[in-house]
């Protein structure tokens, strides 16, 4: 498919996998995007995974016909994009790979010996083509440390590995112009709230240094090509990044038997009696963590309840915990409630965690033990008011 002159995108969908990285949910799919370049040279731009192969090769031979590929640029090592590489090599067999020293380093890690042919490039440095030029900025730790980008000069394209990606797979279109991409952005956050939500600070250096570039359109590896809002990618990326977020409250809990169920609805009502409207409850046992880490990306409050089991936290609780303190949240107010039946450790443990997330934490912790009385019942409802207030 051409996305514009000498520029094709001859990437793949998978609608089979459930989870990405065995991990995330995936209910509408997931692309897998490669780009070609065709001027005096090709260069194809990343590859995809390898159980696509056989259409990917199909992809880019109904461009190309029998012409050969003269470079591989590999911006990212992850295997759903790299996973080609030694199948690519065996039809192409002169194609060059292009990347920094750590890609090779990979590539030799993955695939076996670096071949001769292959180009080592760094910070700036420029590839002709003929009357196209590629230039190479590295992007480290978005969010591999041997991730880097690859810009058309003269043209405006960015070729941006994963950043500005989203989960989703295509839907006909390829182009942004060409469909209806509310569902794309909404996709946008969950996947940096699951794959660069602990890398922030390298999300706003590579935004930094890519702000100098005329950025006309964004060519990631997953999701559309933005053609028509790319400064909404880019400020999408910037917001999350920043930890910017809209008045809202995030009610996250475990419970086993009901009673830290009935706290967690306590706490949403609270909140909305004292005036907030957006206000999501998730049973983390129920909820997919993906969508709960955006949610809460995306909002300003955040309230965890959780019994306390085994002497520790709710498994379900603890395990939002671990990933929120690797995860740059600290720009939320933040509310505990914990219950118990013969020894309280829960509120305890879960304050323990917030040294980690660093979170501003609106009253202390609200506990009951066996099952909440009015008192109990009304404390929460209190710790949402306060969550409330801005």
């Amino acid at each position: 498919m051409q996305i514009t002159d000498k520029v094709y995108y001859v990437g793949v969908n998978d609608r089979v996998k459930h989870r990405f990285e065995s991990l995330w949910a995936l209910p509408l799919g997931v692309s897998y995007n490669a780009y070609l370049v065709v001027d005096e040279q090709v260069a194809l731009i990343d590859t995809v995974d390898v159980a696509y192969f056989g259409e990917f090769l199909d992809n880019i031979r109904t461009v190309l016909g029998d012409r050969p590929i003269d470079y591989l640029v590999v911006n990212h090592m992850e295997p759903d994009h790299s996973g080609s590489i030694a199948l690519i090599r065996q039809y192409y067999p002169k194609i060059k790979l292009v990347g920094n020293k750590k890609t090779h380093e990979m590539v030799q890690g993955f695939f076996g010996p670096q071949s001769p042919r292959d180009i080592t490039v760094n910070d700036g440095q420029l590839l002709s083509l003929g009357s196209e030029t590629l230039q190479f900025f590295m992007a480290p730790m978005l969010h591999w440390p041997e991730t880097m980008v690859t810009y058309l000069l003269g043209r405006g394209i960015l070729f941006s590995g994963d950043a500005f990606g989203c989960f989703g797979a295509l839907n006909g279109a390829v182009l942004d112009r060409d469909m209806d991409i509310e569902p794309y952005f909404r996709e946008m956050e969950r996947y940096y709230a699951t794959i660069l939500g602990k890398y922030c600070p390298p999300v706003r250096a590579a935004l930094k240094k890519l702000s100098g570039l005329d950025i006309r359109m964004i060519c990631s590896t997953h999701g559309p090509v933005w053609a028509e809002h790319v400064d909404r990618a880019i400020d999408t990326y910037r917001r999350l990044s920043e930890g910017q977020t809209e008045e809202g409250l995030v009610v996250c809990y475990g419970s086993m038997y009901g009673n830290t169920a009935r706290m967690a609805e306590a706490v949403a009502r609270g909140a909305v009696q004292a005036g907030m409207r957006k206000v999501i409850v998730h049973n983390l046992a129920v909820s997919p963590m993906s969508e709960v880490l955006a949610d809460i990306f995306r909002y300003s409050a955040l309230a965890i309840g959780a019994p306390t089991y085994n002497g520790g936290i709710f498994p379900a609780v603890d395990d939002l915990l671990k990933r929120l303190a690797s995860r740059q949240v600290s720009n939320h107010r933040l509310g505990i409630f914990g219950g118990h039946t013969w020894a309280s450790a829960a509120p305890r443990l879960m304050e323990q965690y917030n040294e980690q997330m660093k979170m501003q934490l609106v009253e202390a912790p609200v506990g009951w033990k066996q099952s909440p009385d009015a008192d109990a019942l009304g404390a929460a409802k209190a710790l949402g008011a306060a969550l409330a207030r801005p």
